[in-house]
């Protein structure tokens, strides 16, 4: 299935990336006017020089006439393409009255690019199954990262089922009298969590006053909501991926694949690995990474933010353009490049492929901007020290020094996360990974200034507390990250001999034991 003009498989030259340009559309539109689709776009039209999307109101309907007819009508080959390869488009929100083709800022994503090459895709290969999604974890960040990718599961049902299964650790919630979820026939007696998510569609408790999609399905049986799923996402606590993998060992599909948001590393006295790499492990499957600078209440509200996710798409699962494997007979499955030792169960070939595109399609939103890369050692280290490097900066503007001490934090801080990827993971890393991308700079400064490390070690010297006792009246009964990876990290330290080379690290964890107050943190340096 060749498009001739441009000599290349027709869905590879439009296969989706995380970022469209007018090239790319351009690209669309030429292959559009080849022989192969004549009869969707005259070749006579000049190809299209920007990229469009459809507006409509939110109570548009996607395969009402008027849309199609305008689609059809459109001088935009793409457009009329559109209305014949898929009817029942996945539209833009506007508050327009009426359906429209507008021009899209610059840099928009392309979403009908994307959407055609799923079709091509299909048509190629003829999946007949789609992947089943499940998050594990329904907190603050959890019940966000189920929200968004709930959003993408019922806007492309050709690649994912509709619904999403979220685990929920069971809890006993009340009600007060003034939530507008109240039921006076049930007072305030407690009610399952669960049960509340599932009516109400909203998580009262760790995510208070955001509307969930109906088609997230909160579950309190771990091995329920895992099972036949081929897309795990774990976001929990690093401190329960032990006892949950063990719990789902073996419940869950051989060929799942997952991604961790979890932000920190499994460390013990005389070995550190990083949360993605002991899933595989334990689990037998390969998994990668999400880190950036993000903040779930900021994501849940659709607030604009970036993230970077890490995959290198295990050898087993990599297909050619005609949707053929690439691994030649010989291969055993080990994808060591990849830091998984054992033999891995290829994704069956009846399932769309999961590679950079895919899981772009499974988490990009209009409001979340997704960057893919390789580099699952860079992105999760960075993801884990970084909330170090946020409680020092607390501490430091709790005491009242300016922004300039707040920043010097910060440099020292990143030195000792690349020093302690370089020491420890040699040869593992990108340095792009730290300077070009949302995982590295950029979710140290968020992280330094507004997350909830920051925050909850500068109340703790304002108020004269220890952060754990700050922890336990600022968080609902969530953790903070940064207390036990700082634990984790600086034993892991001493072990090594290490200490004096981490000075900021090890700074952090004697102020969080109350050995050294904060105003002696300049004297590390010297």
């Amino acid at each position: 299935m060749n498009c001739p003009r441009l000599g290349q498989p027709l869905f590879h030259q439009a296969r989706y990336r995380s970022r469209v340009s007018s090239s790319n559309a351009a690209v669309f539109s030429r292959c559009l006017q080849g022989p192969l689709l004549s009869f969707w776009s005259p070749p006579t039209h000049p190809p299209l020089r920007r990229p469009f999307y459809v507006q409509s109101s939110a109570s548009s309907n996607p395969t009402s006439p008027l849309l199609q007819q305008q689609l059809l009508q459109s001088p935009q080959p793409a457009a009329r393409a559109a209305a014949l390869v898929e009817p029942a488009l996945s539209l833009w929100p506007s508050r327009s009255s009426r359906a429209s083709l507008v021009p899209p800022p610059n840099n928009t994503r392309h979403f009908l690019v994307r959407r055609y090459s799923q079709f091509a895709k299909m048509t190629v290969n003829n999946f007949t199954k789609k992947h089943k999604v499940t998050v594990i974890g329904s907190g603050n960040w959890g019940t966000t990262v189920a929200k968004l990718v709930a959003e993408n599961c019922a806007e492309h049902p050709d690649t994912f089922e509709k619904d999403v299964q979220m685990w929920v650790y069971e809890e006993n919630v009340t009600l007060p009298k003034d939530s507008r979820h109240f039921d006076a026939s049930i007072g305030e007696q407690p009610q399952k969590l669960t049960h509340i998510i599932n009516t109400y569609h909203e998580n009262v408790k760790y995510l208070p006053g955001i509307p969930l999609p109906h088609n997230i399905v909160a579950n309190p049986s771990l091995v329920d909501a895992v099972k036949d799923s081929s897309i795990l996402i774990f976001n929990l606590p690093h401190e329960f991926i032990g006892n949950i993998c063990r719990q789902i060992k073996d419940h869950i599909a051989p060929y799942a694949r997952g991604i961790s948001c979890i932000k920190g590393v499994s460390v013990t006295d005389d070995k550190i690995e990083l949360i993605c790499n002991y899933i595989s492990e334990n689990l037998n499957i390969y998994c990668g990474a999400l880190s950036g600078a993000n903040i779930a209440s900021e994501i849940a509200n659709e607030e604009w933010c970036e993230t970077t996710i890490a995959y290198n798409t295990p050898v087993v699962d990599r297909r050619d353009e005609n949707g053929r494997p690439v691994a030649n007979g010989e291969s055993n499955g080990n994808d060591v490049a990849n830091g998984h030792s054992k033999q891995l169960t290829p994704l069956p070939l009846d399932y769309p492929p999961l590679d950079h595109d895919e899981w772009a399609l499974l988490f990009s939103r209009p409001y979340f901007t997704v960057s893919m890369v390789s580099d699952i050692v860079g992105v999760s280290l960075a993801g884990a020290l970084k909330n170090i490097v946020a409680i020092a900066c607390g501490y430091v503007e709790g005491h009242g020094w300016n922004m300039t001490a707040k920043t010097a934090v910060m440099r020292r801080g990143m030195q000792e996360t690349i020093r302690f990827a370089n020491e420890f993971f040699p040869g593992q890393i990108e340095p792009s990974t730290f300077w070009e991308e949302s995982a590295g700079w950029g979710d140290m400064i968020v992280s330094c200034t507004s997350a909830r490390n920051w925050r909850c070690s500068k109340l703790a010297v304002e108020r004269n507390l220890p952060i754990e006792e700050v922890e336990k009246t600022e968080l609902n009964g969530q953790k903070l990250q940064g207390i036990s990876t700082t634990r984790e990290v600086c034993s892991f330290l001493r072990a090594k001999g290490a200490e004096e080379r981490y000075p900021v690290f090890m700074a952090v964890e004697r102020i969080i034991n109350q050995e050294i107050k904060v105003e002696e943190i300049p004297k590390l340096f010297k």
